[in-house]
């Protein structure tokens, strides 16, 4: 009778283990892909290439160069950066002489560079990131020719310069980024065209990358 009672119990014990495995599915395991995690220092640097110009607006006298900028900045959060910036001239300028009788020049013997500190507040969405410049910088024009062999002539000015861009993050660690940046815009240049309206900025395209 124990015998019986016993194989009764092993039956029933198997019939509930079959049920169970028949009607119940197997949880299906899902594996869970963890993104690598990239830590930058903050710290990033970048190259551009710019249009610069500076016009004076009474005689509608006009510099123009394409130039290359240098970069370096430091990211301090989301949402700021600061970031310092060294543009020049590659070649000649170019001089369209406006409403006076000067001639143009197409290869003008001159430099042209600004050289800027800047606050770079940002703004994210998802991969674009839009940015305002707002810092100080020098803008200058030197070995102009007067004239005479060997005779030149160098002109700056210092002051507020601000800007506008847009970027987009290719990757974890590069971007590209257009800008517009106004170096200078004040009445006359160095004590030179004291009563003119003078006015130069950049347009800027960049590839920058974070260390």
């Amino acid at each position: 009778m124990r015998k019986i009672t016993y194989s009764m119990m092993s039956v029933l014990v198997m019939s509930s283990f079959g049920y169970a495995g028949g009607n119940e599915a197997i949880p299906e395991v899902i594996p869970v892909v963890v993104p690598p995690t990239v830590n930058h220092s903050g710290i990033y640097a970048g190259l551009g290439i710019s249009y610069m110009s500076l016009r004076n607006d009474l005689s509608d006298e006009e510099f123009t160069s394409t130039g290359l900028m240098l970069q370096v900045g430091y990211q301090i959060n989301a949402y700021l950066a600061v970031e310092g910036r060294y543009t020049k001239n590659v070649g000649d300028l170019e001089y369209e002489r406006g409403k006076t009788a000067n001639p143009n020049y197409n290869d003008y013997p001159a430099d042209f560079t600004n050289v800027g500190i800047y606050l770079k507040p940002m703004y994210n969405i998802q991969s674009f990131n839009l940015y305002a410049l707002l810092g100080y910088g020098q803008v200058a024009m030197t070995n102009i020719p007067l004239g005479g062999a060997g005779i030149s002539a160098d002109r700056a000015e210092s002051g507020f310069q601000w800007g506008l861009g847009a970027s987009y993050d290719v990757s974890e660690s590069v971007s590209v980024s257009v800008d517009y940046v106004r170096f200078y815009d004040d009445k006359g240049f160095d004590f030179r065209a004291t009563t003119a309206d003078i006015t130069s900025d950049a347009w800027t395209l960049a590839v920058s990358y974070r260390f």
